[in-house]
């Protein structure tokens, strides 16, 4: 028997066994045919026939090639590890779109888990910010995750915990386990150890992740073991079906570090305690260019409630004249033309400018906060800079154009809901990464307010 180890499968060797194996289910099942005929003359003597050996009446080579299909698409799904690198929301749509999966090629391939393979630690830290976005506030906050800064709870609270591995809260905790475990790089969890938790809960106790087994004798005096890995959390469960689940201090500096690099340094949103930004540094931190990716946009109008004529198929499609203020090179704009609305924007940047005029906007080239309101738009749709807080000044400015009833909706950082709270409205948070296109990470969302009828 030979020693030797298999040599590890590209890609391209999986989808070339599975084109090798999608052109021969024909003749597949060709061959089939005749083994089946032979069975049943191995079941006869000289040719007298009883009654049929079986049923080959299910056999279709469509579905034969949808298996293969399936198939081929798990194979390179586990090849890749992308279990591991996955945020559970992603893990989710794989899971829905490996049911009826598109066509196996290595374009496919590439479209579907190229980036996996390009930034797998963009992905891993995605996964976590996704578990921990919407467990407290204080993880959609840039300011409290940068290292060094006192804020992150030392617990969550998860509601509805029960047993035997059925649950919301439970399939929370484990999304959350398993991105604590992509980032720290040890195994993923494991259904034993929900047995474990039990075992400690029932008897009173934490149930603490700490890496030691937990015993149990069963009703015939069998004692069964199972294994826990050393996660640095225990968690407390209450009569009332809920959970806490703590953290230890190194536990809970891996949250802190793998939040802070996701987030970033890039766009910070506070000044130093106890220093302004100068008149000299305000204009310049103003022109810091976080282009608006196209899918926060349309989300800002339809938060906006703007018009689309897709709504209106056979009926004329309401016109508002809607203002961009740093509109930069026009995305808003773009998609308002997209929507026929009346668009116009303010840029002070006149390189930015000059790009939306070329695109045949109507554009201004000033600073915003420097043109003197005139309430003549029925909405405002933004997108201002984040440094210093200074998107207080220019959303307060911007209210003073809209026409009275008027709406303005404003993409914020997280922290002007959940830390600052200087505006006031209808705050609706915006997707983990939705500007990561841009080159940042930072927690955002939309904030909407009216002007006085």
């Amino acid at each position: 028997m030979s020693t030797a180890i298999a040599p590890q499968r590209t890609v391209a060797d999986l989808i070339e066994e599975y084109e090798a194996k999608h052109a021969a289910i024909d003749q597949a099942i060709a061959s089939f045919d005749d083994a089946f005929t032979a069975l049943g003359m191995a079941a006869t003597v000289q040719g007298h026939f009883v009654e049929p050996v079986g049923s080959k009446s299910y056999l279709y080579a469509d579905t034969l090639r949808k298996n293969l299909l399936i198939s081929g698409w798990r194979a390179i799904y586990s090849r890749l590890d992308i279990a591991k690198i996955a945020s559970a929301k992603d893990k989710k749509l794989f899971d829905q779109t490996l049911a009826s999966p598109p066509p196996l090629t290595m374009e496919t391939a590439k479209a579907t888990f190229g980036d996996y393979l390009i930034r797998p630690r963009f992905h891993i830290l995605r996964g976590l910010a996704e578990a921990f976005a919407d467990l407290d506030p204080a993880y959609k906050s840039h300011s409290k995750v940068r290292i060094g800064v006192k804020g992150l709870p030392k617990r969550i609270i998860l509601n509805g915990w029960g047993e035997y591995s059925v649950g919301w809260a439970r399939d929370r905790f484990k999304d959350i386990v398993n991105a604590l475990a992509a980032y720290q790089g040890i195994e993923h969890f494991a259904h034993a150890e929900f047995t474990a938790m039990d075992i400690m809960h029932r008897q009173g106790e934490d149930a603490v992740l700490d890496g030691e087994p937990v015993s149990r004798t069963d009703r015939y005096g069998k004692v069964e073991t199972f294994g826990t890995v050393d996660r640095g959390m225990s968690i407390r469960k209450f009569a009332n079906g809920n959970a806490h689940v703590y953290f230890t201090p190194a536990t809970l500096l891996d949250i802190n570090r793998a939040l802070a690099e996701f987030y970033g340094e890039v766009l910070p949103d506070a000044e130093p305690e106890g220093v302004k930004p100068s008149a000299s540094t305000a204009v310049s931190k103003d022109l810091q260019f976080y282009p608006t990716p196209r899918a926060v946009v349309d989300a800002a109008l339809e938060f906006a409630h703007i018009p689309n004529p897709e709504h209106y198929r056979g009926r004329d499609c309401p016109v508002l004249r809607v203002l961009e203020p740093s509109c930069g090179d026009g995305r808003i704009m773009d998609a308002l033309r997209d929507r026929r609305q009346n668009a116009f924007g303010i840029e002070y940047h006149p390189g930015r400018a000059a790009e939306a005029k070329a695109k045949g906007h109507a554009v201004l080239t000033a600073n915003f906060l420097d043109h003197p309101a005139t309430p003549e738009f029925d909405a405002v749709v933004m997108n201002p800079p984040f440094y210093g807080r200074h998107y207080v000044k220019h959303v307060q400015h911007a209210l003073r154009f809209l026409k009275p009833g008027g709406t303005l909706v404003s993409i914020l950082p997280a922290t002007a809901h959940y830390d600052h709270g200087e505006l006031q409205g209808e705050w609706r948070d915006l997707p983990v990464g939705s500007f990561s296109e841009s080159g940042t990470n930072v927690p955002t969302g939309m904030l909407r307010m009216r002007a006085p009828a």
